[in-house]
């Protein structure tokens, strides 16, 4: 009885943080009047952030959710960390595109281990394209992604959006989540005693304004 009774108290619980209604200020900010054309949960992160190591499971949770709740979820890689200079940042964004492009997530998630787990650094392209091989990819099929105009050109879209994000005090610390180009989920909004707990209310509240705009 008293197990039944505590797996009810934890389902209220649950209910009750899902239910309860996303304020602005508090839980969202709105930074434009227009939304995107499409719907999309975009996550600004850096490898070399130990956060944004831990948010990997809620980002893998909001990739999944996107196919169900009809949002396109993107990763966009920042270069204003202090722990590397900003051409071996852009040699990262570089590396998640490819990864993006050759369909190779444990490439990306290679990279977090190896500056956190590994405490490893990167200073030339070998490094990164060691990493790729030694998860799945050629040489070749690397040096072709990584080299290709398409990579380039989307590496330095994410820096162009980066900059103007930032110029405006939108974009000021990692791991930042954006829903339709409008919203800014502020985290620290969320109450939560576990990471596990916290994804769960980052993940409903960007359905929600998914859906807001």
């Amino acid at each position: 009885m008293k197990k039944l009774f505590g797996l009810m108290t934890a389902l209220v619980m649950s209910l009750s943080l899902h239910a309860a209604p996303l304020q602005e200020g508090v839980h969202y900010e709105v930074i434009n009047q227009q939304a995107t054309a499409k719907p999309e949960v975009k996550e600004f992160f850096s490898y070399y952030c130990p956060h944004c190591y831990s948010f990997e499971p809620l980002a893998d949770r909001l990739k999944a959710s996107s196919e169900k709740n009809g949002f396109t979820f993107k990763k966009n890689h920042v270069d204003f960390l202090r722990a590397a200079g900003p051409d071996i940042q852009f040699m990262l964004t570089k590396a998640l595109v490819a990864a993006e492009r050759l369909k190779a997530p444990k490439a990306s998630t290679a990279i977090f281990k190896y500056i956190h787990d590994q405490r490893s650094v990167f200073t030339k392209e070998k490094d990164i394209r060691d990493l790729f091989i030694a998860n799945g990819v050629t040489g070749e099929k690397f040096d072709k992604a990584f080299n290709s105009f398409a990579v380039k050109a989307a590496a330095q879209k994410m820096k162009k959006e980066q900059d103007e994000l930032s110029r405006r005090r939108v974009l000021t610390s990692v791991p930042t989540f954006i829903v339709n180009g409008k919203y800014k989920i502020i985290n620290q909004g969320f109450k939560a005693r576990t990471y596990d707990e916290l994804f769960s209310q980052i993940e409903e509240a960007a359905v929600q304004l998914v859906k807001k705009s």
